[in-house]
């Protein structure tokens, strides 16, 4: 049996598949969780902008441009909360989160029902976490426009043009933010580890390698 795509989990919900969507949420809430906690350096802001980005899904999911991949546009979503949610500090949702996705009382499910079975991803060692931790607090030094592409090609690896999209800024753009944010990664880490034995993350070791060539 084929497993179906994104897309079509999207249109099948649209169509009142409800199964849909939380597949949607299960396929994709752990990955945006972590994009969101390296973007904001907090994982309790994350989950409230996860929870309010599948809410803009089901929102804005009949106007969805079937074209167009779901995962980017996801990404736009949240990337677009995020900033909000960082200037503001405070969240406006249009609608409660423990809303109902439909209207029959009998099976109604709420949006954190959807959620709230997500499975944590597995704890690491102290080292790991503390690594990680680190570097999180590195990168919130890094400006906000150049924090989110980093992040998007580095630990997300999507390509330029969708990360151009997720943005809405030019291809070009998105290049010339990313060795930017790579140097002043380079110099905060290096700052910030000056006098230990720490490495760079290898991901942005490999993006430092590479924009040298």
């Amino acid at each position: 049996m084929n497993t179906p795509t994104d897309e079509q989990l999207l249109a099948d919900y649209v169509a009142g598949q409800i199964d849909g969507f939380e597949l949607l949420v299960r396929r994709h809430h752990q990955e945006l969780f972590r994009f969101l906690v390296r973007f904001t350096g907090s994982s309790s802001m994350a989950e409230d902008i996860v929870q309010e980005t599948f809410l803009q899904v089901h929102l804005s999911a009949v106007s969805f441009d079937r074209t167009r991949r779901f995962k980017p546009w996801l990404f736009t979503i949240a990337a677009n909360k995020a900033r909000d949610l960082m200037r503001s500090r405070r969240r406006r949702p249009e609608v409660p989160l423990d809303a109902q996705v439909n209207s029959d009382e009998e099976e109604s499910q709420r949006f954190l029902d959807f959620l709230a079975d997500s499975a944590a991803a597995p704890a690491g060692s102290m080292e790991e976490e503390e690594e990680r931790a680190f570097v999180r607090a590195v990168m919130e030094r890094l400006p906000e426009h150049l924090r989110e592409v980093l992040v998007l090609s580095y630990y997300h690896r999507f390509p330029y043009k969708e990360i151009a999209d997720i943005l809405g800024v030019p291809l070009g753009t998105v290049k010339s933010r990313l060795h930017a944010a790579v140097g002043q990664f380079g110099q905060a880490y290096r700052s910030a580890t000056r006098g230990t034995v720490r490495e760079m993350p290898r991901p942005v070791r490999e993006s430092a390698r590479e924009s040298t060539i």
